[in-house]
């Protein structure tokens, strides 16, 4: 196990089966075993070695030793020691026949768990065979050449030390995961945070979907792992056929699935496994993150679970997990149109509700700069009047061209305007922030770049020649874009009820100016990441609007991100790139998703950050260092700012509100953050 960073890895394995040959049976296993030495944890289906479909030879004695003899077997010649290797097996103990799951570590069986429900319904008939676990059995049974623990409380722990998080592994056996209440969700309460089943699972018409649900549903109920392996075709098809399912789940979401029955043109019928590292860590976070999971114990009590010691390998090399560049945005077409659908449906029906109490000839006021968030603002305002059937009128869209502005936005800014039918002004500020500069330049001295002399005879023509000579590398005055930004919010607020529209990556980082865009009366975008705006934006284009405006809108999500504060270059073109300043958004939105949602340390999202599928390019250890520590810096100097925003919608897993979600001091300092990876 990977303690420094929470990662366990599990095997679910399918092998191929003899029906009753527990030595040909137990000759797969190992077999597969020695395919999958790095994994901490290997799990085998229900009864895998003597097969599931045995019928009344399971009242065989010869069937019955062999078995035994093959549990030692494993024991012992196991190609790694320090494995948790869970088995199914039938064990006999006192007078009865138990379908149990056997769990192997450091070369010997450590427990075994008998299975506690036995469909006996339409095509199951285990009660003829099988007697169900029950808490009062005996704590012991009698293998071949020793005794183990057995019973169905029982928990294998491993205690990682180092501040690593503890294993605790639960073992049930397929019928228990369909139960109103599974035995695990009760494990979970006592802390097992991997659930391994053991499971013969026939293959029929639209069963595949539901196990499915049941098992990623299961692990996100009881905020674990999940753990699903069910036998497969080879073995007897006398009245069934069994799909060889294999499955691994972490908190709702599935990571790893195999193929099986029914799901190809070609069936697998030689032996096959999959494999993914789960995040103890990400489960015990998020675990003391939702305070209701503990109060569980107090509602439905903790049994007594027997603990039993495990010891895992030390530690794993690589990573067999999918780690997405952008965990605000699904990779798959399909997924992200029906996330964006639902982004856009929250934000519209949030702000259609704040409308409804602004009376009935409200005034909605919205800066369009022909960048990517003010139009997502004003696709959501418009869909909102709509929805409450006020006229697009009622919506005052109003750029407001300074120093910094493009013919390439202010062109999208009117065009879009003009397109959606809504009251459109423009308000050239730059003679109104020139007055301000000059005002700023007798109270205090100020010059523009440092190096702009104002006088109050000065023109306006004459200043923009001046602010053109200077190089554009030396066009940096935080005063020159602040005053820009105030004025701006400043005729909004006047004009009436403004909407912000500021993303939830700006307010991450503080890039924003305060009293200015960081200010309005509401704002939709305010728990939207930038990653996901230009998607929701060229969803919307594709999905909602005809020619010309769809071709307006992809043309914003293509523009580079830009406050167009700064003059731009001597051809026009923007000049002041604002990832050239804090850095790729797509780093930064990674980051704030793993600190906010998970918690997780500077060097854990180094980790993730190198192993991450689907970034723009290639970033170098070097360069995800710099801008995490520019990001935790960020962070954490600008909560001053995230403590003072307007309401908005959230929208998906991660908010900022500090009425909601995330709630920090000001003055906190990010030193042990940093010096944790520096």
């Amino acid at each position: 196990m990977n303690k420094e960073l929470g990662f366990l890895r599990i095997t679910t394995a399918v092998p191929r089966v003899t029906v009753a040959d527990p030595v040909a049976n137990t000759d797969e296993i190992l077999k597969l075993l020695a395919k999958v030495k790095t994994s901490d944890i290997v799990v085998f289906p229900e009864l895998a070695i003597s097969a599931y479909t045995c019928g009344d030879l399971f009242h065989q004695r010869s069937l019955l030793d062999g078995v035994l003899q093959q549990i030692e077997r494993i024991a012992l010649e196991a190609p790694v020691k320090n494995q948790l290797i869970l088995v199914g097996a039938p064990i006999v103990q006192g007078d009865a026949l138990y379908n149990c799951a056997v769990v192997i570590n450091e070369g010997k069986v450590i427990g075994v768990v008998p299975k506690q429900f036995l469909p006996n319904y339409k095509e199951f008939y285990e009660a003829r065979w099988f007697a169900p676990g029950r808490p009062e059995l005996d704590p012991m049974v009698e293998l071949w050449s020793h005794s183990a623990p057995f019973g169905t409380e029982l928990l294998f722990t491993s205690h990682p030390g180092g501040g690593g998080d503890e294993v605790v592994v639960f073992a049930e056996i397929c019928e228990a995961i369909w139960m109103p209440i599974p035995p695990s969700s009760m494990a979970a309460i006592a802390g097992a945070n991997v659930i391994c089943n053991l499971s013969a699972s026939d293959e029929t018409v639209g069963k595949a979907s539901y196990r499915r649900n049941l098992v990623t549903g299961q692990s996100g109920r009881c905020i674990s792992a999940y753990a699903y392996t069910s036998c497969g075709p080879t073995e007897s098809t006398s009245d069934l056929v069994y799909g060889g399912h294999a499955m691994i789940a972490e908190a709702g979401m599935l990571l790893a699935e195999s193929t099986r029955v029914g799901d190809s043109m070609q069936t697998q019928r030689d032996a096959y496994f999959v494999t993914a590292d789960v995040d103890i860590e990400r489960l015990q976070t998020e675990r003391r993150t939702t305070t209701t999971f503990a109060d569980s114990k107090s509602v439905y009590g903790v049994r007594d679970y027997r603990r039993i010691k495990v010891k895992f390998n030390k530690k794993q090399r690589g990573l067999l997990r999918t780690v997405p560049a952008k965990p605000f945005v699904p990779a798959e077409d399909a997924e992200l149109h029906q996330r964006c659908a639902e982004v856009f449906g929250i934000q519209t029906a949030a702000l259609a509700k704040r409308l409804e109490c602004l009376g009935k000839k409200p005034t909605l006021t919205i800066g369009i700069s022909g960048g990517l968030d003010s139009t997502l603002a004003m696709l959501v305002a418009t869909r909102a009047c709509d929805l409450v059937d006020l006229p697009r009128k009622c919506i005052r869209a109003v750029t407001m061209p300074g120093f910094g502005t493009t013919n390439h936005t202010l062109s999208n800014a009117r065009d879009l305007m003009n397109a959606l039918g809504v009251t459109v002004s423009e308000l050239d500020i730059r003679e109104a922030v020139f007055l301000e500069y000059k005002e700023l330049a007798v109270t205090t001295g100020y010059k523009p770049f440092g190096k702009i002399k104002l006088d109050k005879d000065m023109a306006l023509d004459t200043f923009i020649k001046k602010v053109m000579t200077v190089p554009v590398k030396h066009r940096q005055d935080l005063v020159f874009e602040n005053v820009q930004a105030r004025r701006r919010t400043e005729l909004l607020m006047n004009m009436g009820f403004v909407l912000g529209t500021g993303d939830m990556s700006e307010l991450w980082l503080g890039w924003c100016t305060y009293n200015a865009d960081h200010q309005s009366m509401y704002n939709v975008n305010c728990s939207v990441p930038k990653t996901l705006v230009k998607f929701l934006v060229q969803y919307l284009a594709k999905q909602e609007f005809e020619s010309p405006v769809r071709e307006t809108l992809l043309s914003i999500a293509e523009t580079a991100i830009s406050p167009e504060l700064l003059p731009p270059d001597s051809k026009g073109k923007i000049a002041q790139n604002t990832e050239d300043t804090v850095g790729p958004y797509e780093l930064h939105d990674f980051f704030m998703y793993h600190i906010a949602r998970h918690g997780f340390s500077p060097d854990k999202i180094q980790y993730l950050a190198k192993y991450a599928e689907g970034w723009s390019k290639r970033y170098s250890e070097k360069e995800i260092a710099r801008w995490l520590e520019i990001n935790l810096k960020r962070a954490f100097a600008q909560q001053y700012k995230r403590d003072d925003v307007p309401n908005g919608p959230k929208v998906g897993s991660v908010s900022l509100s500090p009425r909601g979600d995330w709630r920090m001091p000001s003055d906190a300092s990010p030193a042990a953050w940093i010096k944790s990876f520096s």
